[in-house]
């Protein structure tokens, strides 16, 4: 019998890699924007943009491969 895990399984430092980041980018986004002006405005703009971009691209990705899917 088998075991649950798949050959390509992954470990769970790999597997929330990414989340932890983009919670990273996101908390850094938000410190910057409450205490800083200027350039941290901006800064923190690019870092709270991060996980929306990533949704996108990954969204984006979904819906070309079920377009081709249909093709």
């Amino acid at each position: 019998m088998k075991s649950h895990h798949a050959v390509g399984s992954r470990s769970l430092r790999a597997i929330f890699a990414a989340p932890a980041l983009l919670g990273v980018l996101t908390a850094a986004g938000l410190m910057s924007a409450l205490l800083g002006d200027d350039i941290w405005d901006a800064l923190s703009w690019l870092m709270l943009a991060a996980p929306i971009a990533v949704v996108a691209w990954y969204l984006w990705a979904a819906l070309g491969k079920r377009q081709s899917a249909r093709i």
